[in-house]
C-alpha cells in the first residue's frame, strides 16, 4: 500500500487535488469528514466538547453549532488545543480503520489539513502539499461565506507555506484554473505514484 498524505492550507485546493487524485483510483480518507463525523449529535465526541465549552455550542436541534464553537477556538489558542485534544484522537483512530480497511496493494491518500500542525508527516510513504497564494485562498474563504477577517483569522491558524514546505515531498501550486491543476495531478502521479504500482 502507497500511503500519500495531502495537505496544504485551509482554502488551497486540498479537496479538489483529492477528487482528482481519487479519479486516479486512489482511495481518499479525508480527516475534515472524519472531524464532522466524530462530533455528530449522539456521539462520544460530541458530549466532550459540549462537556469542555459548554451548552451554547449546540445549536437547537442538538447538532454542533460550529459557527459558534469557531467564535470560541479561532480567537483562543488555548481553547483550540482543548477542542483539538478531543477531536484529533477521534480523527486519527477513524482513519486509522479506514487505512487497515483498504486494499493492501492500492493507494490510500489521507487528505489531512493538519497534518504539520499535528507532526504526522512521517506516517505517510509521500507527503504533497497543495500551495495558493493568500489572497487566492481569502478570496475562495469568502466565496464560502466566512468574512475576510474569520478567513484572515482560520490563515493564521494554520502552518505556514514554508513549515509545510519544509516536511513537503511534492509541492502542487494551485495558481491557475482547475485544468492545470488536474494537469499537475496528472503528472505527479506519473512520476510518483505509477511507477510505485508496476
Amino acid at each position: 500500500m502507497l500511503r500519500i498524505g495531502l495537505t496544504g492550507g485551509i482554502g488551497s485546493g486540498k479537496s479538489t487535488v483529492a477528487a482528482l487524485l481519487a479519479a486516479h483510483g486512489a482511495q481518499v480518507v479525508d480527516a475534515d469528514r472524519i472531524a464532522r463525523a466524530v462530533v455528530e449529535p449522539g456521539t462520544p465526541g460530541l458530549a466532550a466538547v459540549v462537556a469542555e465549552f459548554g451548552a451554547e455550542v449546540l445549536a437547537a436541534d442538538g447538532a454542533l453549532d460550529r459557527a459558534a464553537l469557531a467564535s470560541v477556538v479561532f480567537s483562543d489558542p488555548a481553547a483550540r488545543a482543548r477542542l483539538d485534544a478531543i477531536v484529533h484522537p477521534l480523527v486519527r483512530a477513524r482513519a486509522a480503520e479506514l487505512v487497515a480497511a483498504a486494499p493492501a496493494d492500492g493507494v490510500v491518500v489521507q487528505d489531512v489539513p493538519l497534518l504539520v500542525e499535528t507532526g504526522q508527516a512521517g506516517s505517510f510513504d509521500l507527503v504533497l502539499v497543495v500551495e495558493a497564494d493568500q489572497g487566492a485562498r481569502v478570496r475562495r474563504l469568502v466565496e464560502r461565506g466566512l468574512t475576510v477577517e474569520d478567513a484572515r483569522a482560520r490563515i493564521a491558524a494554520q502552518a505556514t507555506d514554508e513549515q509545510r514546505r519544509a516536511v513537503a515531498d511534492v509541492v502542487v501550486p494551485n495558481d491557475g484554473d482547475r485544468s492545470e491543476l488536474a494537469a499537475r495531478v496528472d503528472r505527479f502521479w506519473t512520476a510518483h505514484v505509477a511507477p510505485q504500482l508496476s
